[in-house]
């Protein structure tokens, strides 16, 4: 049986247009931050609909965009085309070692399995690249919008979000920088924000239009009609550097199954002699 974390993972290809038109963008000067203003060859996973992927792009780099939510990609392509895309989740990245410059990820990584994603993530990194990471958050030190987020939830105001980056012993040092922005919201706007988050996404009929209705509700208590309101937000960036292996393990990795420690060949068994226990695990 799926966990609870799983459903609402897989929840964002149902709601994948409101995501699209209700979910903000990234500052550039984030997306610098996060991969730099010269071009490189960067991945990215969980690319979603290809809010961040489009910054990227009109910085120059080369993409290749990542998404396992066939409807999320789908709105990706649509929007930008001319970018090499794959099906593909974080624990199996289609990609060779040592191929890419950065791996970034926008809203995602707290979705990852950190056990396997990290190791693949270091594995697709060349040698002095980096892991870069990025949340939007709602800015709920300002008291109307930590009303919003009572009543639309807060399971994505992670306090936390790059822990597993940090505690990792495949990356350095992390580092992290907020940048602040905001986004027009108006009353067809916050709709598609409530119907793109998973806590909603995953409610049954009745419960998505008295969420909906209580929203609305709070928005036209401090809405401003037809101009919107400004929703304030904050961009929680984080990178930090892939670290090489060490020889031992780089030494261990290259050489042959049969290969003894000395580099000298292991003699190989025909299992005929008494003191060698054969088990099938299969």
């Amino acid at each position: 049986m799926a966990s609870m974390s799983d459903q609402h993972a897989r929840s964002f290809g149902a709601v994948a247009d409101a995501y699209d038109r209700g979910r903000p963008s990234y500052p550039r000067e984030a997306a610098a931050w996060l991969v730099g203003d010269q071009p490189v060859a960067a991945l990215e996973l969980g690319a979603g609909t290809g809010k961040l992927t489009e910054a990227l792009v009109d910085l120059g780099h080369d993409v290749h965009a990542t998404e396992p939510d066939e409807q999320m990609l789908a709105l990706l392509e649509q929007r930008l085309p001319d970018v090499r895309t794959s099906q593909a989740s974080a624990e199996e990245i289609p990609a060779p070692d040592a191929s890419y410059d950065v791996v970034v990820s926008a809203q995602a990584f707290h979705w990852f399995d950190p056990d396997r994603a990290l190791p693949e993530i270091a594995r697709v990194l060349k040698p002095g690249g980096r892991l870069a990471l990025v949340w939007n958050q709602r800015d709920e030190r300002i008291p109307w919008v930590r009303k919003l987020g009572a009543i639309i939830g807060t399971q994505e105001q992670l306090r936390e979000p790059a822990e597993a980056l940090v505690t990792s012993t495949r990356f350095g040092f992390v580092e992290d920088r907020v940048f602040r922005h905001w986004q027009v919201v108006d009353r067809e706007s916050i709709r598609d924000l409530v119907l793109s988050r998973s806590n909603v996404a995953v409610l049954d009929e009745e419960g998505r239009a008295a969420k909906l209705a209580e929203v609305l509700a709070f928005y036209d208590d401090y809405g401003r009609g037809m101009d919107g309101m400004q929703l304030p937000y904050e961009a929680r960036c984080f990178r930090a550097v892939v670290v090489d292996p060490p020889e031992a393990e780089r030494a261990s990795a290259d050489r042959e199954p049969s290969e003894a420690a000395d580099g000298a060949t292991a003699p190989v068994s025909d299992g005929a002699d008494a003191d060698m226990l054969l088990i099938d695990f299969r």
